[in-house]
């Protein structure tokens, strides 16, 4: 009998979930303002999972998981993406490709990779899409609970230590992730990386996958505080596209975000192989005719040269 009330007791989630509706009413907030459980479903009913009964989870998964470069290991993880955020004057750029990997075989070309987990907040995936949406996507909830409880926004801080703290749990069990959390709260604009391993770095300018030092070399370049809008949305276009062109995991297109004081905006979505033969298009601060070397050099060769006198 015990086991059977156990078994249909409410869980923590659901205590929560149950509190935070009842003070959603006491507020006047209408169903659609809520949602059906937020918008996410099952999600919301805890996020317990099932370990693999051997003794040691941690070394198990290191065991049959190339953590260790392991060309014989039974699991292969192999992904591949560029994403980056920097901020600055006007706010916070964030920009990521659209391609998924799975070894030598793209998966898939039209990957959404920035996580909107509320209007002042976005998040990135690097690493295991499945891990990025479903801890990212927790987060929101979490952020939206805070909303409620303190009727106030969760600042960019606290959103990302909420995030880094909730891995950490799950340190050495497999997990995949290297995210940023990208906002405006009280603060101003503000970006925090994230990883699985529970690292958390406050930062100007964060660059995460395969493609990152591709990227690194135009933002390093390009990137200052007193940038404006429009550098700002172009310098996060072009380090996208060298990732995309020199990177064979990232690639197909460049989605392009820009969070400000009222909220983020999508600004685009660019196909990067277009970029590379005639640019992003009539888009301000963006200079006529594509990224491409071959382009940009055409005619202008050192063959052609002219040959200076002895």
């Amino acid at each position: 009998m015990n086991s059977f009330a156990t078994k249909f007791s409410p869980t923590d989630a659901d205590i929560e979930l149950r509190r935070a509706q009842e003070i959603a009413e006491e507020e006047g907030m209408s169903d659609v303002m809520w949602g059906s459980e937020a918008g996410f479903g099952n999600l919301v009913n805890g996020h317990a999972f099932n370990i693999p009964s051997v003794p040691d989870p941690s070394s198990f998964l290191r065991l049959h998981t190339d953590d260790h470069a392991d060309p014989n290991c039974k699991i292969k993880i192999q992904h591949g993406t560029t994403t980056l955020a920097f901020r600055f004057q006007g706010g916070v750029i964030v920009a990521v490709d659209s391609r998924a990997t799975a070894g030598s075989y793209i998966a898939s070309g039209t990957v959404k990779k920035v996580i909107e987990i509320n209007p002042y907040l976005l998040g990135t995936m690097a690493g295991g899409a499945a891990d990025c949406q479903y801890w990212e996507t927790y987060l929101g909830i979490q952020c939206r609970l805070h909303e409620l409880r303190n009727k106030e926004r969760i600042s960019v801080a606290a959103a990302s230590k909420y995030l880094s703290n909730l891995v950490y749990g799950y340190k050495g069990m497999g997990l995949s992730m290297g995210t940023m959390i990208c906002g405006w709260d009280k603060t101003g604009p503000a970006v925090f990386y994230v990883d699985s391993d529970g690292t958390r770095l406050k930062g100007d300018l964060f660059s995460v996958g395969s493609g990152s030092t591709f990227a690194y070399g135009v933002l390093d370049q390009g990137y200052r505080w007193d940038l404006t809008d429009a550098e700002a949305q172009e310098l996060g276009r072009r380090s996208i596209y060298a990732a995309g062109h020199r990177d064979a995991f990232s690639g197909n297109t460049c989605n392009l975000y820009h969070v400000k004081e009222d909220g983020w905006k999508f600004i685009g979505n660019y196909d990067i192989t277009k970029m590379h033969y005639d640019g992003p298009g009539e888009v301000a601060g963006a200079p006529g005719g594509g990224y491409g070397y071959d382009v940009r050099t055409q005619g202008r060769f050192s063959a052609l040269a002219p040959t200076v006198p002895a």
